[in-house]
């Protein structure tokens, strides 16, 4: 039996796309029905509505609130649906932790779903500063440090002027996200120069995550949250810095810690993290959960620069994948299929 390491998506992986993804893909409609009963009970849309409208809203399918929630059962659903591989660890891009915590047996279902929907909500309603993207390798995705190097410098530059505020949200293998405040970000697109189009780009809806600004945030996070909500998990989980939780020897009052402290309010080092596994655990494949099928390049791109299995540009990489597929995107039907005996 093959091994894999799991890893969950964060936000924005929710897109007009995935709309009915829970309907196609949730096998456990009592669960989903407690989902929407949670949410009812907070004078919140249910997840069922929400994924079952009839058409794919920016405004409201992008806001914390929803969106966090909706990725969160999306992952866990397609997580559930996994089999004939062995799964050796998890991991999750900055609010796909919460989902890895689930994933990994740290958290029930439902008390994944209560931190997930708080953090959700309590980020859509202070709402602090802003999140773009600007790649950090060319489209090739041959790595360069020097490239990386000189746009952290103009992040710090900009960091440093009087009422402004920058700083790298996460590393996301050929990605930089950043956050800050508006100064920050305008100062970031004035003075980098556009590429392919469309980059840098800001993220609708999104706050400056994993950065100081979010203090506030975490402090209602660890007033709302106990930390009897955390347990052993079952699975080794690969967090933001790189670091593994084992079952059996987690200190769970410290995973509470991490999770509604340094994960919300530093830098979440995605690339360190699938480099961690791939070293760690040397899985047959890597498995990206649903919804979407973005974070895929951040993973392929994360495996070229820790040089995993000798790979070093975007077409070594494909030639791979073509050969013997190590990646698996469950947002991708034929892909999905591999993992899965169907829903």
């Amino acid at each position: 039996m093959k091994t894999a390491v799991v890893i969950c998506p964060g936000r924005g992986t929710y897109t007009k796309t995935e709309l009915g993804y829970l309907k196609r893909h949730f096998a456990d409609r009592a669960l989903l029905t407690a989902f929407d009963r949670t949410r009812a009970a907070l004078g919140q849309e249910t997840l069922s509505d929400l994924d079952g409208a009839a058409s794919y809203s920016v405004a409201k399918h992008t806001r914390g609130d929803n969106a966090s929630a909706l990725i969160y059962a999306a992952t866990l659903g397609d997580f559930r649906a996994i089999e004939g591989v062995r799964v050796v660890a998890v991991t999750g891009n900055s609010m796909g932790w919460y989902s890895a915590l689930a994933c990994g047996g740290a958290l029930t279902a439902e008390a994944g779903f209560e931190v997930v929907n708080t953090m959700g909500t309590l980020m859509q309603e202070a709402l602090i500063g802003g999140q773009m993207v600007h790649p950090c390798v060319g489209e090739d995705w041959v790595p360069d440090t020097a490239r990386k190097a000189g746009l952290l410098a103009k992040v710090a530059d900009i960091d440093a002027r009087p009422d402004h505020i920058l700083g790298l949200s996460i590393d996301l293998g050929g990605m930089l996200v950043l956050a800050g405040n508006d100064a920050g970000l305008k100062a970031f697109e004035a003075e980098v120069p556009p590429e392919q189009g469309r980059f840098p780009m800001r993220l609708a809806n999104h706050a400056a995550f994993h950065t100081a600004l979010q203090a506030p945030v975490a402090e209602r996070g660890r007033a709302r949250l106990s930390p009897t909500l955390f347990s052993q998990p079952k699975l080794p989980m690969i967090d933001g810095r790189g670091a593994i939780w084992w079952p059996g020897a987690t200190d769970t009052h410290a995973l509470w810690d991490y999770t509604l402290g340094h994960q919300v309010t530093e830098t979440y080092d995605f690339t360190k993290a699938i480099h961690i596994a791939a070293r760690e655990f040397a899985p047959d494949l890597f498995i990206v959960t649903g919804p979407g099928t973005t974070l895929g390049g951040a993973v392929a791109q994360s495996l070229i620069l820790g040089r995993w299995r000798g790979m070093g540009s975007k077409s070594d990489f494909q030639t791979r994948q073509h050969s013997a597929p190590l990646l698996v995107s469950m947002g991708m039907d034929d892909q999905r299929a591999t993992v899965t005996k169907g829903d």
